[in-house]
């Protein structure tokens, strides 16, 4: 009785009246927030999936992980963008992925929260149209020009804060550099986490490129100076940067001590040759919680050139909930 109550106050959580489980979306005529609400109410169906699976109920897990694929209700597949729809199911027509205002998303444009799907990395890569596609994209978002038209006017976001058309002072696209490990260019996380570091957080009065919320800017800081971020918080897994120090130390909460070594590493040779845990390699572009506990030594070879050989292989890549738009 207890787990039937735990689950539904979970899902109480996340339940809007907005929300049509029979379409799977909010339809953009019940809320101008319909299209990021209905990609993080999928999020929140994953985690409660998850914790179905660890508690053993396999019913609940059942629904839970339909209901995770929801981001799929909103994804135009015309544009490969997420967009507003109807409850007719028709899609705006009038769609404009870089405006913040009107089209269906709070904090952001569709640009950024179209990639909001961490728990389906594989699968929000097959909605925009393939690897190709999804590499372009993450490409073109850190070094488009974004018209002033697009923030002079927005309260949160002002050009200092931009690279590209990525926001960073806006929380839902921190994982985004993240995302190439999912892809055949993991070094562009290597180069664009580093880019990110140098423009976002300068020793000046206006220095932090955003609005420290809670603490979220400070906490992707601290994360990637070391080297990993939770890209999907719910699985045990860190995806693999590259340290922006030579060495760190870390004394754990279990009172193992890390030793993060990066010898060399500079704005130039920013680039992971290899990487040794308590000197064996280590070729995955991510690390588990339990494997972070255990402390020890991590030595990452840095190099002015990427390693494009590293990190290519389907197991060594992170965690995605299906492979793909199958």
């Amino acid at each position: 009785m207890l787990r039937k109550i735990h689950f539904c106050l979970l899902a109480g959580l996340i339940f809007t009246p907005a929300f049509s489980q029979q379409l799977g979306y909010i339809p953009f005529e019940k809320s101008s927030t319909v299209v990021s609400s209905t990609l993080e109410f999928a999020y929140d169906d994953w985690t409660i999936y998850q914790t179905a699976l660890r508690a053993g109920n396999e019913e609940i897990a059942k629904q839970y992980y339909a209901r995770a694929l929801n981001y799929r209700n909103v994804f135009d597949k015309k544009n490969g963008f997420a967009c507003p729809r109807y409850t007719d199911g028709s899609f705006k027509k009038d769609f404009d992925p870089l405006q913040t205002h009107g089209e269906g998303f709070i904090e952001g444009n569709s640009w950024n929260f179209s990639f909001h799907v961490p728990h389906d990395v594989y699968g929000i890569m097959d909605l925009m149209g393939g690897e190709k596609v999804f590499l372009t994209r993450l490409d073109e978002l850190f070094e488009m020009h974004l018209p002033k038209k697009y923030y002079e006017k927005n309260e949160d976001i002002t050009e200092e804060g931009l690279i590209g058309g990525y926001v960073h002072g806006n929380e839902p696209s921190h994982h985004i550099p993240y995302l190439y490990a999912w892809t055949s260019q993991p070094w562009k996380t290597q180069f664009w986490t580093r880019e990110i570091i140098d423009r976002m957080y300068r020793n000046d009065i206006n220095g932090l490129g955003g609005n420290d919320d809670c603490g979220q800017m400070s906490a992707w800081y601290m994360f990637t100076v070391m080297g990993f971020y939770p890209v999907c918080p719910g699985t045990d897994q860190y995806v693999l940067g590259a340290p922006y120090f030579p060495y760190l130390k870390l004394r754990l909460p279990n009172g193992n001590i890390l030793e993060i070594k990066a010898e060399g590493v500079s704005d130039t040779r920013r680039y992971v040759q290899s990487l040794t845990i308590n000197g064996k390699k280590y070729d995955k572009l991510y690390i588990t919680h339990a494997d972070l506990l255990k402390g020890g030594v991590w030595e990452f070879k840095m190099g002015t050139s990427p390693n494009k050989k590293r990190g290519q292989k389907a197991e060594n890549k992170p965690y995605s909930l299906t492979n793909g738009i199958k």
